[in-house]
């Protein structure tokens, strides 16, 4: 493997010949080998885009000659292409800024353009990087990962999920089942109640989200070094802007001061905070999924979901709901990530959030892992859950909790000792009322109607 010399204003440095990139990312590459998380493609691609954006921008005001500006968008366009997925080797934890992140860029579309044009020599700074700041790019590259994952992969996931509920609401909506609170038995619902309240879980999620990810909209461009716009033309960021929302399909402002967001992420953390709801409510689903799948004889067993795998290497027979333990992890790394994201925003100094860089992966982990879970989820067990009718009629009619409906009739004090009665001597419900003498049998069966308490 050859190798070339590449300078900084630090000096020479060697690259191997088989990279694109310059000084600054080798540097990088040699006094950060900490861990093996690297800087996510997502925000890479939402960089080249913005790359792209300057650079048409750069050029509209006269700042960029034409064939500069067109080499540069035209690098850029083949980086989101995945054209050159071994260029981006930085890691996480670099400075917190991102600055060695926005040069590996800078220096990798400098040297394609290079590469490709005899007749252009193109600069990384003094091009690529032209009227921007590494204090301004890294924080709207992460702005825009964000809103891009959102909307094309989080957001068709979980309506992927909320149809599929809607289904499965449909096609039981004649089963009642006994409903539980506190784990103990409780009154009944129709099963597709129950399932409607996962589906609202879903959309009141998504919607939080939307909502929430709007706040990211608003980025950094044009704020330079410090939020002053050192160096920036006037306009630049409202004419970026507009390129970017262009190139991305999702729409994109300037931030009205510069100084807040370079400084703040606040709207990352109101983000991530809508995510970790969303987790939370996987949790939850997850939970009863499993809970009403346990068994298969000696648990609930309400429904039954799909066997996708053996669960155990001792055990033969043995199937486990393994979907569900999946979203749940993925539910907790969520929650992690989200207390990462939230300390990490807090800290930094003055004029620039020195944390930039773990905040991204943070958060782009997070929406990658929901939308990937989600569909596992989706399709792997949530499309296959059937109800067990039989053992929800059996459940339901040993219930005692029936006795809520008496309690109008013969009133909550002789209702409890129904109930327990039933309880204490195995007896049902209805046994206990007519040895009690509290209703005949007529007026037993007249009342106590599971299909008149949904």
């Amino acid at each position: 493997m050859g190798f070339r010399i590449e300078s900084d204003t630090m000096g020479e440095v060697k690259v191997s010949d088989e990279h694109f990139w310059g000084a600054q990312t080798q540097r990088s590459l040699e006094n950060f080998c900490i861990g093996t998380e690297t800087i996510p493609m997502e925000v890479i691609n939402a960089f080249a885009i913005l790359k792209s954006a300057a650079a048409s921008t750069n050029q509209q005001l006269g700042k960029l000659d034409s064939n500069k500006a067109q080499a540069i968008v035209a690098a850029c366009d083949d980086i989101v292409q995945g054209k050159y997925p071994d260029e981006f080797p930085l890691k996480v934890w670099q400075t917190g800024s991102g600055t060695q992140s926005n040069m590996n860029v800078n220096e990798v579309v400098a040297h394609i353009v290079n590469a490709n044009h005899n007749d252009i020599n193109i600069h990384p700074n003094d091009h690529v990087n032209m009227s921007q700041s590494s204090n301004d790019t890294f924080p709207t590259a992460m702005n825009m990962a964000a809103v891009i994952m959102i909307h094309e992969k989080l957001i068709p996931s979980i309506d992927k999920l909320i149809a599929t509920f809607k289904r499965l609401e449909e096609e039981n909506y004649d089963v009642i089942k006994i409903g539980r609170t506190h784990l103990q038995d409780a009154v009944p619902l129709r099963f597709s109640q129950e399932i409607s309240g996962w589906r609202a879980m879903l959309e009141e999620s998504k919607a939080q989200i939307i909502e929430a990810s709007d706040r990211l909209r608003k980025v950094a461009i044009g704020g330079t070094a410090v939020g002053t716009g050192l160096n920036c033309p006037e306009g630049f960021d409202k004419m970026c802007c507009e390129k970017i929302s262009e190139l991305s399909g999702e729409r994109f402002e300037p931030s009205s001061n510069k100084f807040h967001a370079l400084t703040s992420k606040d709207g990352y953390v109101y983000t991530s905070g809508a995510l970790k709801g969303l987790a939370a409510n996987l949790m939850k689903i997850a939970n009863d999924v499993r809970w009403l799948a346990n068994g298969p004889r000696c648990g609930l067993g309400e429904i039954t979901i799909p066997e996708n795998e053996p669960g155990s290497s001792i055990m033969p027979g043995k199937v486990n709901p393994t979907q569900c333990e999946a979203i749940t992890m993925i539910a907790i790394q969520v929650m992690g990530n989200d207390a990462t994201i939230g300390i990490g925003a807090s800290q930094g100094n003055f004029e620039l959030n020195v944390f930039m860089p773990v905040l991204a992966y943070n958060m782009v982990q997070s929406i990658r892992l929901l939308s990937d879970g989600i569909i596992s989820f989706d399709k792997n067990c949530a499309t296959g859950i059937k109800a067990k009718r039989d053992k929800m009629e059996s459940n339901l009619f040993n219930s005692l909790m029936l006795v809520t409906c008496l309690s109008p009739v013969i009133g909550y004090e002789n209702a409890a000792s129904c109930a327990h009665k039933a309880y204490e001597e195995n007896k049902t419900l209805k046994e206990a009322v007519l040895e009690l003498g509290f209703l005949t049998e007529k007026e037993y069966d007249e009342t106590v109607r599971p299909e008149k308490m949904v």
